[in-house]
């Protein structure tokens, strides 16, 4: 099973903390959606012999596009590749975009899941952080949401500067009252080039602080679970059976397509990106041409991938397909840098499968890092 992602470049504005390839421009909306599905159409030989069974929208901003412009191209995919009969279809949108009428458009296509940027109930958040929703309009569109969808996802945002312990349970709590099955939570991250560390290093905002933000991470992991979510993800929490098979697809190593510009594909071997460029890409496929690069893995990065994400996730890292897949250098390499973190109690051993400890989730990316082979 396999999963296909399109990246929507389009968005009303720029939220200050983004880095991700998008135009605040729509002029070339339409050549867009055609150059979408030639590419859909000419990389299906890829996924000859494979099943669909997530179709991903994501951007950019996709629920800025017409409900027409959806049909189509999740026609194309349903015409040019196999797809699982009840497939998972996830559109993310932002709640400006979430007018009940929409949302009601929405509920009669194949589209079955709704991820939802709401990264904060405070006006002030959101003011800082450049978003195009107000507080207002995120309660407004969960609840007409539920309604008309079941299985739902938003997004939280923690770490901000000026937020307290108690405006961080505010949120969650919030989140919690509308009974979505399915959060997604990340600190807030300064990316070199964005408007937000521009902002920073003028002083205009304060900068992000470590320790309030894994304080944050403990209060989100503490509500959560006490609410029935499932920390199956660094950053993912999901009720039962609601957990997202696009993303979890990533983190197990299956494979995937990425469809339009900037979007990444993994086929197991090699990764290939297309160019982060929306003109130059609807050329080259306006050519039939595919305008991306591609890198082989060598098996140093297969391995260092492989532990980055098991670590992130509830299944870990299994120690016997470190050996069977990378063989005994890798295995013994793994063993000998880890040691300190079984020893500080950031990891622990469970049936030959390594995995983080409560105390240690916050800082599994720092741990992976040191646990990677350097080529």
């Amino acid at each position: 099973m396999s999963g296909i992602y399109i990246h929507i470049p389009f968005c009303k504005q720029a939220c200050h903390y983004c880095d991700f390839h998008f135009s605040t421009s729509m002029k070339k909306k339409e050549e867009m959606v055609l150059a979408l599905a030639n590419e859909l159409k000419l990389r299906k030989s890829e996924f000859e012999n494979v099943t669909i069974e997530t179709i991903y929208f994501g951007g950019g901003t996709p629920s800025i596009l017409q409900i027409a412009d959806l049909r189509f191209l999740i026609e194309v995919v349903f015409k040019n590749y196999s797809v699982l009969e009840n497939p998972e279809i996830t559109i993310e949108a932002n709640p400006d975009d979430l007018s009940e009428e929409r949302i009601i458009e929405w509920s009669k296509t194949k589209i079955n899941r709704l991820s939802i940027g709401i990264q904060s109930f405070f006006d002030d958040d959101l003011q800082l952080m450049n978003r195009a929703h107000n507080s207002e309009e995120a309660k407004s569109c969960l609840s007409f949401a539920t309604k008309y969808f079941d299985n739902i996802s938003l997004d939280l945002i923690y770490g901000i500067p000026g937020m307290s312990n108690e405006k961080w349970k505010k949120n969650i709590e919030m989140a919690l009252s509308f009974g979505i099955p399915h959060i997604s939570s990340y600190a807030l991250t300064v990316e070199p080039k964005t408007a937000l560390h521009k902002l920073i290093q003028t002083g205009k905002i304060g900068k992000p602080n470590d320790d309030v933000a894994q304080e944050h991470f403990s209060i989100l992991v503490a509500m959560l679970e006490a609410n029935d979510f499932v920390h199956y993800e660094l950053s993912n929490f999901g009720k039962s059976a609601y957990f997202s098979k696009n993303n979890s697809a990533y983190w197990l190593g299956k494979k995937y397509i990425g469809i339009g510009p900037s979007a990444h594909s993994y086929n197991g071997i090699s990764r290939s990106w297309n160019v982060a460029n929306n003109s130059l890409y609807i050329k080259a496929l306006q050519e039939n041409q595919f305008p991306n690069e591609e890198e082989v893995l060598s098996i140093t990065d297969r391995y260092n991938e492989y532990v980055m994400t098991g670590l992130r996730t509830i299944w870990g890292v299994s120690l016997d397909k470190i050996k069977k897949d990378f063989g005994s250098i890798y295995a013994e390499y793994l063993m000998k840098q880890v040691q300190k973190f079984l020893n500080d109690d950031l990891v622990f051993i469970e049936e030959n499968i390594l995995k983080t400890t409560k105390k240690g989730k916050f800082l599994t990316d720092g741990i992976a890092s040191d646990l990677f082979m350097l080529n």
